[in-house]
């Protein structure tokens, strides 16, 4: 993955995901951790939601992080997919390490494998994309 997307992707901590299931459809914004090889987010979300109810139905996922600016050459953001999955260990480790204070909660913890990243970042040029595809 290109240094660029990770850099960008490291320097937020918060994605919008979408789902969509047996004729519903909805979205969720959770707090993220990115790791590397494979690239993958980790997120927290209980199990009742609606968004989990329909990843554990289709676990096919899609997503945006984005730089919230009205200065068009500043405009950044990717656009993901990937498929949800149950964290691992190792994966929940690092959740919490970067989120100490999620353990009071006892989160249920998940597992976005990225397929697909197309980063915009208008710093680069107007309009200039990156793309990064794991599959």
């Amino acid at each position: 993955m290109d240094r660029k997307i990770i850099n960008f992707i490291q320097k937020h901590h918060v994605l919008s995901c979408s789902f969509f299931a047996t004729e519903k459809i909805h979205s969720a914004s959770c707090f993220y951790i990115f790791l590397e090889n494979p690239s993958r987010f980790v997120v927290a979300s209980n199990q009742d939601t609606l968004h989990v109810e329909l990843a554990t139905k289709n676990p096919k996922v899609s997503g945006t992080i984005h730089l919230e600016t009205k200065k068009i050459g500043k405009i950044q953001g990717i656009q993901f997919n990937g498929s949800w999955n149950e964290a691992k260990d190792s994966e929940k480790k690092a959740y919490l390490k970067r989120y100490p204070y999620a353990i009071a909660l006892n989160p249920k913890l998940w597992c976005i494998l990225i397929e697909y990243i197309k980063f915009t970042d208008n710093t680069l040029g107007f309009g200039k994309k990156l793309e990064f595809r794991n599959i």
